[in-house]
């Protein structure tokens, strides 16, 4: 309750693309809002858009049991961004005014916002309305500027994991090049995790400007040296052609410059969907619980993040607008290149 005495009415929703451990967040927010604190849960459909028509649920304790392993999300979500077009004066564009008018009239205390950098975005955008407002930074991208690491990460490079353990079976069967696309628009976290989690050969990501006649002599190499098939591991924001996929784009021209058996994996939304790992549920949970715990004391306008393993939080003003990347110098990518891994730029 507030120091006054009046229950706290809390708004949820889910925005962006989906991932493993929103209704881990959804439950985790919800039941310690319940059960330690007294407050009152709405969770809003489909993301922004729930807030912008004020389509929502009341959220009871027994609602929130049972989802914990459930993969995507009981909310639902959207790509919904009420400020798009916005600053060009679009007449249309009334949506923020909607949202201030859910919020009051509802009589909620805070709302709170799970997604990516986007959604980070919009929720500053929105407490600038002079609502209350909270955020839980979620992707499998783990792109998030603000903490050390988001849900849905390490679901994402379990699943793009098992997947480059299985290609190996037939790689090496067929003798072939196999180039696997994982998701990551601006950052290579993905690929850098499940492909040295999956011995990936070569890894392609967007912080590091590759050569293809780089990634084709360390085929080509490997080859001589034995060793009869590589697996290529490729972030989907390397550059490329825009007309086609990064992973069709590297398998081709491997073909054509060593003339190698080369196919290609395009992972796509499986990255995104089943169960959460063990990990992100536990993530998700300490996440929700926190932002809950946040609202009891008034810590609004901020995201709540992990900082060398402890639960903090960041303001909300400082997170939209970056992108937390892969350091070129990153320890993991050092040790890769001591143990024989190309990230395509090595000097020809």
């Amino acid at each position: 309750m507030s120091i006054s005495g009046k229950t706290k009415r809390i708004g949820i929703l889910t925005a962006g693309g989906d991932c493993p451990g929103l209704n881990a967040a959804i439950r985790g927010v919800g039941k310690t809002a319940i059960k330690e604190y007294g407050m009152e849960v709405y969770g809003f459909t489909a993301g922004f858009s729930g807030l912008i028509n004020g389509d929502y649920i009341v959220l009871k304790e027994s609602q929130l049991s049972g989802i914990l392993t459930v993969g995507g999300t009981i909310l639902g979500t959207s790509r919904e961004k009420p400020y798009k077009g916005y600053e060009n004066g679009n007449s249309e564009q009334d949506k923020p005014e909607r949202i201030l008018s859910t919020y009051n009239d509802l009589g909620l205390d805070c709302i709170v916002c799970i997604g990516g950098n986007g959604t980070m975005k919009t929720a500053h955008m929105i407490s600038q309305e002079g609502m209350n407002v909270i955020g839980i930074p979620k992707t499998i991208d783990n792109d998030v500027w603000g903490t050390d690491v988001t849900f849905g990460f390490d679901s994402a490079v379990q699943i793009a994991t098992e997947a480059i353990d299985r290609l190996h079976n037939t790689a090496n069967s067929h003798q072939r090049v196999m180039i696997i696309e994982v998701m990551g628009h601006n950052a290579g976290w993905l690929a850098l995790y499940s492909g040295m989690a999956g011995g990936g050969d070569i890894i392609l990501i967007p912080e590091l400007p590759y050569n293809i006649r780089s990634v084709c002599k360390k085929i080509e190499s490997r080859y001589e040296e034995k060793k009869p098939y590589s697996i290529v591991v490729v972030a989907e924001g390397i550059d490329h052609p825009k007309n086609r996929s990064a992973g069709s784009y590297i398998a081709e021209a491997v073909k054509i410059y060593t003339d190698m058996e080369t196919r290609e994996t395009v992972l796509g939304y499986t990255q995104r969907g089943g169960s959460p790992t063990p990990g992100d549920r536990i993530l998700a949970t300490r996440y929700g619980a926190f932002a809950a715990q946040c609202i009891a004391e008034g810590c609004y306008g901020t995201m709540v993040a992990i900082d060398k393993g402890e639960l903090t939080t960041v303001p909300l003003s400082e997170v939209g607008n970056k992108l937390r990347l892969v350091d070129p110098d990153n320890t993991l990518i050092l040790k890769a290149r001591k143990m024989g891994v190309s990230f395509g730029d090595e000097e020809i």
